[in-house]
């Protein structure tokens, strides 16, 4: 390989920005780390804090190398340290930067200043593409599964690639390589590799999301979701409501013959099951409806916490399989909620007449 032609690199900086569709300025930060990382290999040590600008008009380069200064008579590494008697009259603490003209490089550095510019081209590629999603976080795009893997599901949304992490997934459910499914785009997610498209099936804001495609009436403010309560692939509670008078909020997300909820259930799979409530701004209703199907004797709030008094036969109802529809309905009002027992009515004693009364029947059924 021959060696690296700064020159060229120079003339190729516009050029491979309007290839790729990256501003200059990226393209140039990219080719100054090439050549930092191409002279530290040649003249320098790996610790070193190396930097390079590279003047595109004239094609020439300098690295500039930073060291902090240290006190006299310390042991010090010279690739990033220097002893303050040797720093110009700079100060402990204070950086002292060594400027060095560069010429050319050696085979070795000259490939591994190339290797530099292809990685981090690609991945200000990347970071340009998953820039242009900003503005889709949160909405729902339709994506086609390239790859299944314990942890995560690898989905092709077109422009760019993202990844469905476990607990975002919903729960029992198969995802097969090439199926097309839908996802909403949870958040970018930026570290020290890069970027990171991060998708979603089984959040509540995915369930949000879909009903916002099936209930236009959430769009012109008739309706609206006031919270979301879900255990993905199992159940979910929306709490809704309506702000036009004579509007019934549950009825126009059900729809008529339940074509609307239906379809956000089709999307999500069967098995998961979905209650909408009237939501309410007196707490004590508001936890009632929560609760349904269960049917509430009385509810004592205090504080952010509500004793719920239902009869014996509603006490599995309210409390639901593994305690799953308190913890909804305690996750969905915001109350911490304890499903006690309600005192049985009391039977009223007879009276004589009455009594009497039974009696002259049943011997009169037993004469006959």
């Amino acid at each position: 390989m021959e060696e690296l032609d700064l020159q060229q690199m120079s003339t190729m900086v516009k050029i491979i920005a309007e290839e790729k569709d990256l501003p200059e300025e990226v393209v140039l930060d990219v080719i100054e780390t090439a050549i930092a990382a191409a002279w530290r290999r040649d003249n320098g040590d790996r610790d070193m804090n190396v930097r390079a600008e590279l003047n595109t008009q004239t094609g020439e380069a300098k690295v500039y190398i930073t060291r902090e200064v240290i006190e006299d008579g310390l042991a010090y590494n010279p690739a990033t340290e220097i002893p303050e008697s040797e720093a110009g009259g700079k100060k402990v603490g204070e950086t002292v930067e060594e400027v060095q003209e560069v010429k050319s490089f050696g085979r070795v550095a000259s490939m591994t200043a190339k290797q530099v510019v292809v990685q981090r081209l690609r991945e200000a590629e990347r970071d340009a593409v998953l820039a242009a999603f900003e503005d889709k976080v949160g909405t729902i795009a339709t994506g086609l599964v390239t790859r299944v893997e314990p942890k995560i599901v690898r989905i092709d949304l077109g422009m760019a690639n993202g990844i469905m992490p476990k607990s975002e997934q919903i729960d029992g459910e198969f995802y097969t390589v090439g199926s097309r499914i839908k996802v909403m785009i949870k958040e970018i997610e930026r570290n020290d590799r890069g970027a990171q498209l991060i998708l979603t099936r089984g959040s509540a804001d995915f369930i949000e999301e879909l009903f916002r495609q099936e209930v236009p009436e959430i769009e012109n403010g008739t309706v609206e979701i006031k919270a979301i309560a879900r255990e993905a692939g199992k159940r979910t509670k929306i709490a809704v409501t309506s702000t036009v008078p004579g509007i019934d909020p549950v009825g126009t997300f059900v729809g008529g013959r339940g074509v609307r909820v239906q379809a956000v259930m089709n999307e999500i799979g069967d098995r998961e099951k979905i209650d909408i409530i009237n939501w309410s701004d007196n707490s004590s209703e508001y936890i009632r409806e929560a609760l349904s199907p269960a049917e509430i004797t009385k509810v004592e709030i205090n504080g952010k916490h509500a004793k719920v008094y239902v009869s014996e036969d509603q006490q599995s109802i309210a409390i639901g399989r593994q305690g799953q529809n308190v913890r909804l309905a305690s996750k969905l009002t915001g109350f911490e909620l304890d499903i006690e027992l309600a005192e049985a009515p009391k039977k009223k004693k007879r009276t004589n007449v009455e009594d009497s009364l039974l009696s002259a029947l049943e011997e009169t059924t037993d004469t006959e």
